[in-house]
């Protein structure tokens, strides 16, 4: 009868991570925060109603792939095209100061790990999870506030995307300086030629599904034909490059991401995300967070990480602003609306359990930064908008 308790498990999962997520929602707080405290509380750590097992592991892996597809699918090259250099910019500061500051944060814990040792992993993955930014919040308040297509919120939005690609890219580089028979020069080299091949591969595989798009529009072959290029391009970069496999999913979605129909696509991915594969991914983080082994180290540790993790946002996208040429509140405006956190990060906290480069007590971390983001940012962003006593104007130069 063994078999059949995935069933169980599933039936458990669906229905409790929803439940949670709506009351989170209901709070104002992002949706998969309430999934993942079900799966906290589902889990072995709390009432044990539910063990992680290899087979929710790869259902959660799948639910991975689809949210990395659906974000490449929702990347605009024009809106890249639009800020250009700005954006650019914004978004290296916004991946390099984080980064930087999580390890030093780690550092200071546990002590400086020398160059290549199990200790500098750990550090620079910290710095990895508080590099992603996820605007998902952002957007809806600038939309709320009136300003989400002005420039400051156009920067915003592209310095986000800009931002996890990069974030992607040092993810690639580190997972692979992982492996004891990497090199730097070849994980650099292979990974190069990753994305030299999905270039050239992306090109011809856009002009075919562009002509097919054309003669079959809007049909229900074109997601499943994506679906499809996108758990191919995941094999293969794990398989032959040694990239990461969600950045394949992502490369694939952005491929995609210019068609007529890629809202289409994106639409029903969501279907199959939202109703199984999501709510497994986010109730397996809490699945295998440890409480037990949460300690007044790690309580001390992820209030730490919330400061650095939002701090180091708004410090450096925000000075790189000013440099820009956003002048009064726009800079600070941009550096708040950078520093909310995700699905993003919740992946790559994932992808370090997975690795071992991160233990499961840090998840309560990760966690309480998307959550404590969340709300702070919509409240931070309505302030700088506020024009008591002064007048604020945009004054941020194109």
């Amino acid at each position: 009868m063994e078999k059949y308790e995935v069933f169980k498990s599933l039936a458990i999962i669906i229905i409790v991570a929803k439940l949670f997520g709506l009351g989170a929602r209901r709070i104002k707080a992002p949706q998969v925060a309430g999934e993942i405290v079900a799966g906290l509380l589902i889990g072995p750590s709390v009432l044990g109603l539910v063990g992680y097992s290899d087979f929710l592991g790869q259902m959660a892996e799948i639910g991975v792939m689809l949210l990395m597809f659906t974000a490449g699918l929702e990347t605009r090259l024009s809106e890249l095209r639009k800020t250009g250099v700005k954006a650019l910019l914004i978004a290296c500061s916004g991946v390099f100061v984080p980064l930087v500051c999580g390890a030093l944060l780690y550092f200071a814990f546990y002590g400086v790990a020398p160059w290549g040792s199990e200790g500098f992993f750990k550090a620079v993955f910290i710095g990895m999870i508080l590099t992603a930014t996820s605007v998902s919040i952002t957007v809806q308040t600038l939309r709320e506030l009136g300003k989400l297509s002005d420039t400051v919120g156009t920067t915003i939005m592209s310095a986000a995307i800009i931002d996890d690609v990069i974030g992607i890219l040092v993810l690639t580089v580190v997972i692979g300086f992982k492996d004891p028979s990497a090199n730097f020069g070849k994980t650099l080299l292979l990974t190069g030629a990753f994305f030299v091949a999905s270039i050239v591969l992306g090109i011809v595989i856009y002009k075919l599904f562009k002509k097919y798009d054309k003669k079959h529009p809007h049909t229900r072959r074109i997601p499943i034909i994506g679906l499809a290029l996108c758990f191919a391009l995941s094999y293969i970069a794990e398989k032959y490059f040694g990239v990461a496999d969600i950045t394949g999913a992502y490369i694939a979605g952005v491929i995609l991401s210019s068609l007529k129909d890629s809202d289409y696509i994106s639409r029903k991915m969501d279907i199959n995300s939202y109703m199984i594969f999501g709510p497994v991914f986010f109730a397996s983080i809490g699945l295998q967070t440890d409480i037990k082994s949460i300690n007044a180290t790690i309580l001390l540790f992820s209030l730490c990480f919330v400061i650095v993790g939002m701090g180091a946002k708004i410090i450096g996208c925000g000075t790189v602003a000013r440099l820009c040429g956003f002048k009064g509140r726009d800079k600070w405006k941009i550096g708040a609306g950078m520093m909310t956190r995700g699905e993003v990060a919740l992946i790559v906290a994932q992808r370090g359990l997975t690795v071992g480069m991160l233990e499961g007590a840090y998840f309560t971390s990760v966690i309480l930064l998307i959550i404590v983001s969340s709300i702070v940012t919509p409240i931070v962003l309505k302030l700088l908008y506020s024009e008591k006593g002064t007048a604020v104007k945009e004054t941020a130069k194109v």
